[in-house]
């Protein structure tokens, strides 16, 4: 039984904000970038035993405005915190951020003045995956995680979080008001 002979004289009727989200969910790309031992797990996700390319996200991006995801695996230095800062500045929105492994999430075992005690002091993070290294399974977890948020996400909420973006960083560079 196809789907012509369910669906009255062939009309078939969705919201845009579904539509939009079912292509962002399964076409999600994420950037290449890795800074310290959770990199080699973020890298294993791409090979045949875990694949994610059944989550539409294969090719890793090498330039931020290709990329609406971006999954910070390590540690993070105060060197590396204005590189991070300016590259998820790049990224076109609607833009997504996963932090890979304890150091990413929380600083890990690493209390001190050159290591940022957690990404989400510097960009706002949409999953934790924990873990020293975490599995490359958990990052897949972490993405049907994630997708089940962009199910949920409306197209007036990105337009209104771009805006916001644009304003913040202006504040940064000239304060308004």
């Amino acid at each position: 039984m196809g789907l012509e002979q369910n669906i009255p004289e062939g009309v078939l009727t969705a919201s845009l904000d579904k539509l939009v989200n079912w292509g962002r969910q399964n076409s999600t790309w994420p950037l290449l970038f890795g800074l310290a031992c959770c990199a080699i797990e973020m890298i294993a996700v791409g090979t045949a035993r875990h694949d994610i390319a059944r989550y539409g996200s294969e090719l890793f991006r090498a330039s931020p405005r290709q990329a609406d995801l971006m999954i910070v695996s390590g540690r993070v230095s105060n060197k590396m915190a204005p590189v991070i800062k300016r590259i998820y500045d790049q990224m076109s929105a609607p833009k997504w951020v996963i932090a890979m492994g304890i150091c990413a999430s929380a600083g890990g075992p690493f209390n001190n003045y050159a290591i940022i005690q957690g990404v989400d002091k510097l960009i706002p993070v949409d999953v934790y995956v924990p873990g020293c290294p975490p599995r490359p399974e958990s990052l897949l977890y972490a993405l049907d995680k994630l997708r089940e948020k962009q199910g949920k996400e409306s197209i007036r909420d990105a337009a209104n979080q771009g805006r916001r973006e644009r304003v913040e960083s202006l504040e940064t560079i000239a304060p308004l008001g």
